[in-house]
């Protein structure tokens, strides 16, 4: 019997999926080269399905033979050691970003006399629609709160943008790049004190309290299903601490990050030009492991924020607070510094590598911002917040709108800085 391959991800199958399977299995025997969860989190997003659910459900289809893993978007690894007389694939990939690995997969093909059978594209059917309006149905506390940790698992570095509100939390769950034949997007949202107070015209010093961030939470999570973390401050005093877990874990938020400093809370990018005091390594590690112990179930993440470049207390002393907060049970740190150029990160990366029972490292590039993601990744970070840009974006286009209706007296020249009416009606969905 003749050989046919077929390449899917399979997260979301539709009868366009099942067209394929119903060809090749008219070829013949049909062997599934399954995407795993790392190469579909490299070129898209996090699957919904992990390897295995999707592997038993392909597995189940009627004609399939056989589910291999295909460990890269490009079937030619496969194709070399199963050699099958027949690959099927939808039509779809003659143009964009897929051409070169179909122009791949039929060079290597020639070399045994194999051929590339093509199924005419299901028109109606586009997975982006569906993922779309799937996350219009929403999500479950549940299941939002396990994907921070899927996502860190799965991927190499996983992007987080600032959200402050229903509007912000919007952008970060739609926004979207197609480059080099990736899809990018933010895998999780970050609710940021900073951020949260002015929005609401209150200096960041904790003044506003859980329950007002709480109804910022509450707006985002109504609008949007990728998972939260919040910046817990100094997580007050550990009683309280366990409460705040507590509630944060009910409501489906995926982690809070706490910074290990006590007293009046000051912006750690003030550095050292503003009073600031850390907290002890004894009682820093109390809050942490009485906020592991207050939690509910393992998938709600306590990340410990290391204060000791910001405030000047040196590397050893950052890295041995790494080493204690993660016996405490942290179960994720961030290192935090104002440097202008990354090289203290890089250093205290390289440092962090060589401690044996690590937890993911976290790292928020906003006065370094000059590092990418890919050199942020190659010196082992596992997480970057972006932790204020819409916010900081915004504010300078709102005041040039307000200058310009008041030099002009009039609302024209200001269209420039402004979307037009009608679609920021339809910008919500159920808005038209």
């Amino acid at each position: 019997m003749s050989k046919v391959y077929v390449a899917m991800s399979a997260d979301i199958i539709h009868h366009g999926h099942m067209n394929v399977i119903n060809k090749a299995r008219e070829l013949g025997e049909v062997i599934v080269g399954l995407h795993t969860d790392e190469v579909i989190s490299s070129y898209w997003r996090n699957p919904i399905l992990t390897y295995e659910e999707r592997k038993g459900i392909v597995q189940n289809l009627k004609g399939v033979s056989q589910v291999i893993p295909q460990n890269t978007l490009d079937q030619v690894p496969n194709l070399l050691e199963l050699r099958p007389d027949y690959v099927v694939h939808g039509d779809d990939w003659k143009e964009g970003f897929q051409k070169n690995l179909r122009d791949r997969v039929i060079n290597t093909l020639k070399e045994w006399g194999g051929e590339l059978i093509e199924i005419k594209y299901t028109e109606g059917v586009s997975i982006s629609k569906l993922d779309d309006a799937i996350n219009q149905i929403g999500t479950t506390p549940q299941v939002r709160m396990k994907k921070l940790r899927k996502a860190i698992d799965s991927k190499g570095l996983i992007r987080v943008m600032e959200a402050h509100n229903g509007l912000t939390g919007l952008i970060v769950e739609k926004t979207r790049v197609e480059q080099e034949g990736k899809i990018k997007e933010f895998d999780a949202m970050w609710v940021s004190s900073l951020c949260d107070s002015t929005a609401k015209g209150k200096p960041d010093i904790e003044l506003v309290d859980l329950t007002s961030r709480l109804n910022t939470i509450n707006d985002i999570l109504e609008v949007t299903t990728k998972p939260i973390i919040l910046d817990g401050d100094t997580g007050g005093e550990i009683e309280h601490f366990t409460y705040t877990v507590k509630t944060l874990e009910r409501l489906g938020v995926s982690a809070v990050i706490i910074e290990d400093k006590i007293g009046l809370k000051k912006n750690s990018l003030f550095g050292t030009d503003v009073q600031q005091t850390q907290d002890s390594i004894e009682h820093f590690c109390e809050k942490i492991a009485a906020g592991r112990n207050a939690r509910v179930t393992k998938d709600f993440m306590v990340i410990a924020r290391i204060e000791s470049l910001i405030l000047k207390a040196g590397m050893e002393d950052a890295l041995k607070r790494a080493k204690a907060y993660i016996e405490a049970g942290a179960d994720g740190i961030m290192i935090h510094s104002q440097s202008k150029e990354p090289k203290e990160i890089l250093e205290f990366c390289a440092e962090y590598k060589k401690i044996e029972n690590k937890v993911p490292l976290v790292v928020v590039p906003t006065s370094y911002c000059q590092i990418t993601e890919a050199e942020l990744a190659e010196a082992g970070a596992n997480v970057v917040i972006y932790a204020n840009h819409l916010i900081r974006s915004a504010y300078p286009a709102m005041v040039k709108t307000a200058e310009s209706i008041l030099t002009h007296e009039r609302a024209l020249e200001a269209n420039e800085y402004c979307m037009p009416i009608k679609q920021i009606l339809t910008l919500i969905p159920g808005g038209q």
